[in-house]
């Protein structure tokens, strides 16, 4: 943790909500802990009903927390005997489908939060948000001119105008074309970043997420399972399941040397921790898409399974010869047919392995 001062602090926040078959409650968030920073901007990553957008209501105001504890500026906004309402929290939020006024133009948009201001000064204020997120030249049009991205950065620009002191951004790409998601995501990352503004958003997307996000948690089943920079995440994940979930791979079994390496049926690696007490022992090693390499001077071959075309490159699933399949992101030039054998190199940097 840096030396900036904590903004948003979650501690083993649990809640809860009534079945719909029973009379009893379904627990959407366990035990829950995070924190972020002024500036900093935080990601809750995960498949839907894992209940990442429950933890944005709750932060919001607009759901009780069971147990636990949410401060905002160190002020304790929620527990299970305080519920600050949520237009005391100074929250600003952005919605999946944005939400925009269709009968208000863009100024007019961003204004509207602006009540406590004079007329005047809204109009101003509204502006300088708009050159801000670059679209001043936009500010009489309307909601339906726009396109999507703009849209999106219009919404960013309303919920910052008031100067929250954080802002949620619930699957903010969703309503998007997915070869957008991933720029947009920059771009806002580096509105976000131009603000000094602390934000947390939710998404399933992993490629959002770390287009965005300074930490990222993996949840699963109401718990953050990590929390961390993608980095960390992609290259040193605390179970299987991130390990399964961040980033395309497969598990291949390997049997641990005396050298601290691990023999794979493509070779060996490089242990990064002393397993000195496992060797003869069979492990579980990760073999991500970025690990294998098209050579065509390799003696080792693989057939073409499958194949996805990704513009600059291809993702393809290889047959090993035991039967195992892997993945290998192979430049676009390289367009093999489906049947064919060619030449492949084990090319892992950073090797992550889990015993039984």
């Amino acid at each position: 943790m840096n030396s900036a001062r904590v903004l948003l602090s979650i501690k083993q926040l649990e809640i809860d909500y009534p079945s719909r078959d029973s009379q009893d409650r379904v627990t959407a968030v366990k035990g829950l802990d995070l924190s972020l920073t002024q500036g900093e901007i935080g990601c809750l990553l995960g498949s839907s009903g894992c209940g990442k957008s429950t933890v944005l209501r709750a932060i919001c105001g607009f759901e009780p927390a069971k147990s636990g504890e949410i401060f905002l500026r160190d002020q304790l906004v929620s527990s299970n005997s305080v519920q600050l309402p949520p237009n005391q929290r100074k929250v600003g939020m952005v919605f999946q489908d944005f939400a925009l006024f269709p009968h208000l133009n863009v100024l007019e948009n961003i204004a509207f939060g602006l009540q406590n201001l004079a007329s005047k000064k809204r109009s101003s204020v509204a502006m300088e948000w708009l050159q801000r997120v670059s679209l001043s030249d936009k500010a009489d049009a309307y909601p339906h001119e726009l396109s999507g991205g703009q849209q999106q950065r219009v919404a960013l620009a309303r919920a910052m105008a008031p100067e929250p002191d954080l802002i949620l951004l619930d699957e903010p790409f969703s309503s998007l074309d997915i070869e957008l998601r991933e720029h947009l995501a920059g771009e806002m990352r580096e509105i976000l970043k131009a603000n000094n503004v602390t934000a947390l958003l939710v998404t399933h997307d992993q490629f959002e997420a770390f287009a965005i996000a300074d930490k990222v948690g993996v949840m699963m089943d109401g718990k953050v399972l990590q929390w961390d920079t993608p980095y960390e995440l992609y290259h040193k994940p605390a179970n299987r399941y991130i390990a399964d979930f961040i980033g395309r791979g497969v598990f291949i079994k390997g049997v641990v040397q005396a050298n601290n390496k691990v023999k794979i049926e493509l070779g060996e690696l490089d242990l990064e921790e002393d397993r000195s007490n496992e060797i003869g022992n069979e492990i579980d090693v990760l073999l991500r898409a970025d690990d294998i390499q098209h050579d065509d001077n390799s003696s080792m071959q693989a057939e073409v399974v499958r194949k996805t075309f990704r513009g600059a490159d291809f993702l393809y699933t290889l047959k090993l010869a035991s039967g195992l399949e892997i993945f290998a992101l192979v430049p676009s030039h390289h367009d093999h047919p489906i049947g064919e054998k060619i030449g492949i190199r084990l090319v892992a940097d950073h090797v992550v392995t889990f015993s039984d």
